[in-house]
């Protein structure tokens, strides 16, 4: 473990109530909105906000409102600034390192669309990048704003769930959710493109449907 998380650690886990909350949040919400999620620990600072809730000094609750709070609305932010921004976002400095993993999920989320904003959520990459790019896309901000929710109510509830239930044994389970969230993205992809599946068939189907075949015999006549 490095430095850096050692302190975030130990002053997220010996913080008062209403601080833990705070830095919970802002740095979930910093993760999304300002795109800095491989560099901000959003993942890990909302597994130590379990942790604390698992240890006692905060409610469970208020971590699992703040967490997913920060999650929906930094997302809505980032969307916000991509829409108004445009490709200027991308041409930054900070993403030169990143152009083709950009292009990479520009070309996802133009495949899948709100899907991909779902799946974003559990990457610290695709976290930072994709509501920009969504916004970027002229993506509806309704249709955004149900898969970016979606996204926010389960990662948040799956991370600090995962820290309050590992208590003290936090640093494997942080370990855990870099393989397994790749695990739990593939399962949502494999159920995703199932239910597609089923609804193209099922639109298919439609249109054979009786009323349609009444229309065609008339036209017969």
């Amino acid at each position: 473990m490095s430095a850096l998380l050692e302190n975030i650690t130990h002053e997220v886990l010996s913080a008062p109530t209403w601080l833990v909350l705070l830095v919970v949040g802002t740095v979930v919400f910093v993760e999304d909105a300002l795109f800095v999620g491989f560099v901000v620990p959003g993942e890990t600072v909302a597994l130590l906000g379990g942790v604390a809730a698992s240890l006692g000094h905060v409610p469970l609750a208020a971590v699992l409102v703040v967490v997913i709070a920060a999650a929906i609305l930094g997302d809505t932010v980032g969307f916000e600034v991509g829409r108004h921004l445009g490709s200027r976002v991308v041409r930054l400095k900070a993403f030169d390192k990143h152009r083709d993993r950009i292009a990479s999920a520009q070309d996802f989320l133009a495949r899948r669309g709100g899907v991909a904003v779902f799946l974003g959520r559990w990457t610290a990459f695709l976290r930072a990048v994709t509501p920009a790019l969504a916004g970027m896309s002229k993506m509806h901000y309704p249709t955004f704003l149900r898969w970016n929710a979606a996204g926010g109510i389960a990662w948040g509830t799956v991370v600090v769930m995962a820290g309050y239930l590992a208590g003290q044994s936090y640093a494997k389970v942080e370990a855990w959710l870099g393989k397994g969230a790749a695990v739990v993205v593939g399962v949502i992809a494999v159920v995703a493109l199932v239910v597609w599946q089923v609804r193209r068939h099922r639109a298919e189907s439609g249109d054979g449907s009786p009323a349609r075949e009444s229309a065609d015999s008339s036209q017969a006549r």
